[in-house]
C-alpha cells in the first residue's frame, strides 16, 4: 500500500473516531457512570434518613450472602422468567407459523396480535388487576363466580403476574419468530413436498433447525427483560403476598425508596446487573457457538 494511500485511511479512521466521540461520551454519562456510581455506594453504609454514611467494604455483599429475603427474590426472579419465556415462546412459534400462512385478512390478524405489546405494561398490568379482582373481576365470573383472590393469594399471584407477562410480550417473541421464518428458502420447503415429506417431519427437519438462531435470539431479549421485571409486578402485587412474588428489582426498589437504604439497596441494584450481565454471556454464548456451526 502506497504512503498516500495509507495516510487518507489514517485520517479516515481518525475522523471516524472523533464523529463517534460524542455518542461514547454521552453514553458514558447515561449507563457508565450510574453503574460506577451503584457499585461506589455499594461498599457504603448508607442510610438516608439518620445520615449515616461510612464506608465498609465489602460487607454489604457478605450479608448479601446471608439475606433470606435475597434468595427468595432471585427465587421468585428465576422462576418467573423461566416460566413466562418458556410459555412465551411455546405460544410463538405456532403464532408465527398462522402469521407466516397466506389468508384473507392476514394484515389485520397481524396488527390486531401486536395491540398487547403496543398497550404499555402499566396500563396492561391495571387493566389486569381489575380482571383478578376477587369481587367484581372478569376472571372470577369466567370462572361461574369462583371465589379465587387471585392477587391475594400466595400460590397465585406469581403466576398471575406471569399470565401478564405472556399476554403482553408473546406477540414481540412472535415477530421475532416470524422474521426466522421469512429467512428460510421456500426452495427448501417445496423440495421435501416433492420427496413426500410430512408437515410435521418439514418442521423438525427443516423449520425448527433453520429456526434455531431466531429463536436463541429471542430467548437472549426476552429473558434480559423478564429478569429485570418490575412494572408490571409492582402494579399488579408490589411483591406480595408475604414477598411471594418480590423480584429483585422490586426488593432492590423497596431497600433504595422506602427504607431509604442506599448503600444495600445499591448492593442489591449491583447483584441484579451482574445477574443479568452472566444471563446474557449465557445466551450470547449459544448464539454464537449456533452461528459458527451454521
Amino acid at each position: 500500500m502506497s504512503e498516500p494511500v495509507r495516510g487518507s485511511l489514517e485520517r479516515e479512521r481518525r475522523q471516524a473516531y472523533w464523529l463517534v466521540a460524542p455518542a461514547v461520551v454521552v453514553l458514558a454519562g447515561v449507563a457508565l457512570y450510574p453503574i460506577l456510581a451503584a457499585v461506589w455506594l455499594s461498599l457504603h453504609r448508607f442510610i438516608l434518613v439518620f445520615g449515616e454514611r461510612r464506608f465498609v467494604g465489602l460487607g454489604n455483599y457478605a450479608y448479601l450472602l446471608s439475606d433470606a429475603r435475597f434468595w427468595a427474590a432471585l427465587g421468585n426472579t428465576a422462576y418467573f422468567t423461566a416460566v413466562a419465556v418458556t410459555v412465551e415462546l411455546l405460544l410463538a412459534v405456532p403464532l408465527a407459523l398462522l402469521l407466516q400462512r397466506s389468508f384473507p385478512g392476514r394484515g389485520l390478524l397481524r396488527a390486531s396480535v401486536l395491540v398487547p405489546w403496543a398497550i404499555p405494561t402499566v396500563v396492561s398490568a391495571r387493566l389486569w388487576a381489575w380482571m383478578f379482582n376477587p369481587d367484581y373481576g372478569l376472571i372470577n365470573r369466567l370462572l361461574l363466580g369462583r371465589d379465587i383472590n387471585w392477587l391475594g393469594a400466595p400460590g397465585y399471584a406469581l403466576h398471575a403476574a406471569i399470565l401478564v407477562d405472556v399476554w403482553k410480550t408473546t406477540p414481540f417473541v412472535a415477530l421475532l419468530v416470524l422474521a426466522g421464518l421469512q429467512g428460510i428458502p421456500e426452495d427448501l420447503y417445496k423440495a421435501a413436498r416433492v420427496d413426500g415429506a410430512t408437515p410435521w417431519r418439514i418442521f423438525r427437519s427443516i423449520t425448527l433447525p433453520l429456526l434455531k438462531p431466531a429463536l436463541l435470539l429471542a430467548v437472549l431479549f426476552r429473558s434480559l427483560d423478564a429478569f429485570r421485571v418490575f412494572d408490571a409486578i409492582y402494579v399488579l402485587t408490589e411483591g406480595g403476598p408475604a414477598n411471594t412474588t418480590e423480584t429483585l428489582s422490586i426488593y432492590a426498589y423497596k431497600t433504595l425508596m422506602r427504607s431509604g437504604d442506599f448503600g444495600y439497596g445499591s448492593t442489591l441494584s449491583v447483584a441484579t446487573f451482574l445477574c443479568v450481565v452472566v444471563l446474557a454471556a449465557v445466551w450470547l454464548r449459544l448464539l454464537g457457538r449456533e452461528e459458527r456451526a451454521r
